[in-house]
C-alpha cells in the first residue's frame, strides 16, 4: 500500500510536470464532456445522498451507535465541531465568504446584475452551494466508514465501504486498489488546494506589506505551512490537530463578531433570517434546477463545479470525520455534521457576504466589486480595509488562513497515513511526517510546472466514478443498518420476558449486592467460579451437537463464549468487570474515600455492552441468560436471511 501509492503519486507528478499542457487538455476535455452529458447525474446523485442522510437521522436507524452500544464519544462537542469546521470548509469560507456573494451580485445566472433581486439571489445561491448538500456528501462517507469500522471491526479505510458487496475480499487486491485511489485523490486534492490557496495569503501580504506576488514567495509560504503541519501531525490527533482546530474556531468567532458589531448589524440579522428562510423555501427547486429551459454556462462554472469538488474531497474529509466521531449515535452524528457547520456557514456568509453586498448596493462602493472581479483572492482584504483597524484585522485574517492551511494539510496527512497503514491508528511518527512533507513537495512541484490547474481538473473529473461508488455505498449501508435494527428489535422485544428476576439468586443476596457494591476482586472471583464454568458447560454441549465453540479470556479479566457459524454471523457472549463511581447514600459511605468505586459483571455482545449486571447470579441463571441471548441471535439470523 505504502510503496505502491507513493510510486503512483511520483509518476503522476512527473506527467503533470513534464507535460502540463497535454495533461490539462486531456482532463479539460473529460470535464467538458461530464458537464455536457452527465450534469443531470451529478444533480441526482447529490439529491439522493442528502435525502438518504436525513432519513438515517429521523428513522429508527438514528439510535444505532457508530461503535459498540456502550461506547462514548472520544471528543467533547466543542472540539468535535472545531475539527469538523477546520477540515471541512474553513479555508473555503475565508476565500469565498466575500468573493462569492459579490460575484453572483455582479454576474447572476439570470436577471439583471447589481439589483436588489440580484442581491437576494446571490445570497440564496451562496447558501445553496455551501449548505446541506455539501455537508451531506462528507457525512455519508463518514457514516459508511465509521459504521463498518467501529461497529463491525473493519479497517478505517475506504475499502470498508465495499464490504456489503464483496465481503472479506475487501482485504485483497480490489480493496488495495480502492485505498490507493483514495490516497492519490487526497494527496493531490490537498496539494492542489495548497498551491491554489497560497494565492490568497500572497495577495494579503502584498496588500498589507507590499510582499511581491510570485512563485518564489508562494513556495516559501507552502514550505512554512507544511512545516507547521508536519509538527502538528507528528504530535498526533489529540494534541496538534485538536489544538489548532480549536484555535481556528476561536479566531473565526472573534473575526465574525467584529464584522457583525461594526458592520450593518441590524441589516445582517434581518438578512440572516430572510436568507435562511429563502434557502429552506427554495431548496427543492434549486436542488433539481439544471437551467434546462434557459441553457447557461453558469451552472457548469458554479454548481456542478462545487458538487464535483465536494464529491472529490469527500474521501479525505469523510474519513477524517469518521476518525473523530466514534461513539456517537447516527442521529447525533447527522445533526452535528449537517446542522451545526451549515448554521455557522450561513451566519459567516451572511456577515461577510451580506456586509460586502451592503457596501456595494447601498453605499455604492463599486471599487470593491471591481476588485473582486479582477482578483477574488483579494476580496477579503479589500473588504476589511473599509472597517476600523482594517490593517490589524487583515493581519488576523492572514493568520487564520495560514492556520486553516495547516489544519487542512495535517488532517490530510493523517488521513493518508490511515489509508496507507490499513486503518491502524498507531503508526510510526516518521510515516505521518513523510505524507505531510510529500504533500508539500507535490504542491511545490506542480506550482513550478504550472500543473496545478490540470490536477484540479483531474480531481473534479474523478468525482463522476466516485459518485457511483457513493450511491452503491449508501445502498450497502442501508442493508447493514436494516439488519442491525432488526437485531436490536428482536433483542428488546424478548429481553424483559426471558431474563430471570434478580438472576435467580435469593432476594437477600440480591439486596446484599446492591448495598455492598462489589470490588473488582469479588467480580473476578465470580467470573472464575460461576461464569466460566457456566460457559464451559454450554460449550461442551454445543460441541456435542457439532458446533465450533470456545471460551476465551479477554483483556481486563473478561471471559467470553464464542460460537462460530461459518457463513453466518458468529455469536459472542462476554462478561467483563466494569467500574463505576460509588454513590454516597449514607454518612459512612460518604466518609469512605477509598471505596469510591464499585464493579459490575456486565454482559457484552458483538454489538457492545447490554447495560445489565449478572453479579451474584447462580450458575444455572447464567446458563439461562447465555441461552436466551443465543436464541435471540439465532432468531435474528433466521429473520435476516
Amino acid at each position: 500500500m505504502f510503496f505502491t501509492a507513493a510510486a503512483f503519486i511520483l509518476a503522476l507528478v512527473v506527467c503533470a510536470v513534464s507535460a502540463p499542457r497535454i495533461v490539462g487538455d486531456v482532463f479539460d476535455t473529460i470535464q467538458r464532456w461530464i458537464l455536457t452529458n452527465a450534469s443531470w447525474f451529478y444533480i441526482l446523485a447529490v439529491a439522493i445522498i442528502l435525502l438518504s442522510v436525513v432519513f438515517m437521522a429521523v428513522s429508527r436507524y438514528g439510535n444505532i451507535k457508530l461503535g459498540p452500544d456502550h461506547s462514548e464519544p472520544d471528543y467533547r462537542n466543542f472540539t468535535w465541531f472545531a475539527m469538523l469546521f477546520s477540515a471541512g470548509m474553513g479555508i473555503g469560507l475565508m476565500f469565498f465568504g466575500v468573493a462569492e456573494p459579490v460575484m453572483h451580485l455582479v454576474a447572476p445566472p439570470v436577471g439583471e446584475a447589481g439589483t436588489v433581486a440580484a442581491a437576494r439571489e446571490a445570497m440564496k445561491i451562496t447558501f445553496f452551494h455551501w449548505g446541506l448538500h455539501a455537508w451531506s456528501l462528507y457525512a455519508v462517507v463518514a457514516l459508511v466508514l465509521a459504521y463498518f469500522s467501529y461497529r463491525h471491526n473493519l479497517p478505517l479505510t475506504l475499502r470498508s465501504a465495499l464490504y456489503p458487496f464483496i465481503g472479506d475480499r475487501i482485504h485483497g487486491p480490489l480493496g488495495n486498489a480502492v485505498d490507493i485511489f483514495a490516497i492519490i485523490s487526497t494527496v493531490f486534492g490537498v496539494a492542489t488546494s495548497l498551491g491554489l490557496g497560497v494565492a490568497q495569503i500572497n495577495s494579503g501580504l502584498h496588500h498589507l506589506f507590499g510582499t511581491p506576488i510570485g512563485t518564489a514567495t508562494q513556495i516559501i509560504l507552502i514550505a512554512i505551512a507544511c512545516g507547521l503541519a508536519t509538527l502538528s501531525v507528528a504530535s498526533g490527533l489529540d494534541r496538534g490537530i485538536r489544538i489548532l482546530s480549536e484555535l481556528n474556531l476561536y479566531l473565526a468567532v472573534i473575526l465574525l463578531l467584529f464584522v457583525l458589531a461594526v458592520g450593518p448589524t441590524i441589516f445582517l440579522f434581518q438578512s440572516f433570517l430572510q436568507n435562511t428562510g429563502a434557502y429552506l423555501s427554495d431548496i427543492v427547486a434549486k436542488t433539481f434546477n439544471l437551467y434546462a429551459y434557459r441553457p447557461t454556462d453558469w451552472i457548469g462554472g458554479w454548481t456542478l463545479f462545487y458538487w464535483g469538488w465536494w464529491i472529490a474531497w469527500s474521501p479525505f474529509v469523510g474519513l477524517f470525520i469518521a476518525r473523530i466521531s466514534r461513539g456517537r449515535t447516527i442521529r447525533e452524528f447527522v445533526m452535528g455534521v449537517l446542522l451545526v457547520p451549515t448554521g455557522f456557514t450561513f451566519l459567516w456568509m451572511t456577515v461577510f457576504g451580506g456586509s460586502a453586498i451592503h457596501l456595494v448596493l447601498f453605499e455604492h462602493l463599486d471599487s470593491l466589486a471591481d476588485t473582486v472581479k479582477a482578483d477574488s483572492s483579494l476580496a477579503l482584504f479589500a473588504f476589511l480595509e473599509h472597517y476600523p483597524w482594517g490593517h490589524a484585522i487583515s493581519m488576523l485574517a492572514i493568520a487564520m488562513v495560514v492556520v486553516f492551511f495547516v489544519t487542512s494539510a495535517d488532517s490530510g496527512a493523517l488521513v493518508v497515513d490511515l489509508l496507507a497503514s490499513g486503518g491502524a491508528e498507531s503508526t510510526p511518527v516518521w510515516q505521518r511526517i513523510f505524507w505531510s512533507v510529500l504533500t508539500g513537495v507535490v504542491a511545490v512541484a506542480l506550482l513550478l510546472a504550472d500543473g496545478l490547474q490540470a490536477l484540479q481538473t483531474a480531481t473534479i473529473a474523478s468525482a463522476l466514478p466516485f459518485s457511483i461508488v457513493l450511491l452503491a455505498s449508501v445502498w450497502g449501508l442501508f442493508k447493514a443498518l436494516k439488519l442491525d435494527a432488526t437485531k436490536r428489535r428482536i433483542h428488546h422485544q424478548s429481553l424483559a420476558l426471558s431474563r430471570p428476576a434478580g438472576g435467580g439468586e435469593p432476594w437477600e443476596s440480591r439486596l446484599r449486592n446492591m448495598v455492598m457494591m462489589p470490588r473488582r476482586a469479588h467480580v473476578l472471583r465470580f467470573l472464575s467460579d460461576v461464569v466460566r464454568p457456566a460457559m464451559e458447560a454450554v460449550v461442551e454441549e454445543l460441541q456435542k451437537l457439532g458446533y465450533e465453540a470456545r471460551v476465551r479470556d479477554g483483556e481486563e479479566g473478561e471471559v467470553a463464549l464464542e460460537v462460530v457459524h461459518q457463513e453466518a454471523l458468529d455469536f459472542s457472549y462476554a462478561v467483563r468487570p466494569e467500574s463505576f463511581v460509588r454513590p454516597g447514600l449514607t454518612a459512612a459511605e460518604v466518609r469512605d474515600e477509598e471505596g469510591r468505586k464499585y464493579f459490575r459483571a456486565e454482559v457484552h455482545l458483538r454489538e457492545g455492552g447490554q447495560d445489565y449486571d449478572i453479579m451474584g447470579w447462580s450458575r444455572d441463571a447464567v446458563i439461562g441468560d447465555i441461552l436466551d441471548q443465543y436464541e435471540r441471535h439465532r432468531h435474528f439470523l433466521h429473520v435476516a436471511r
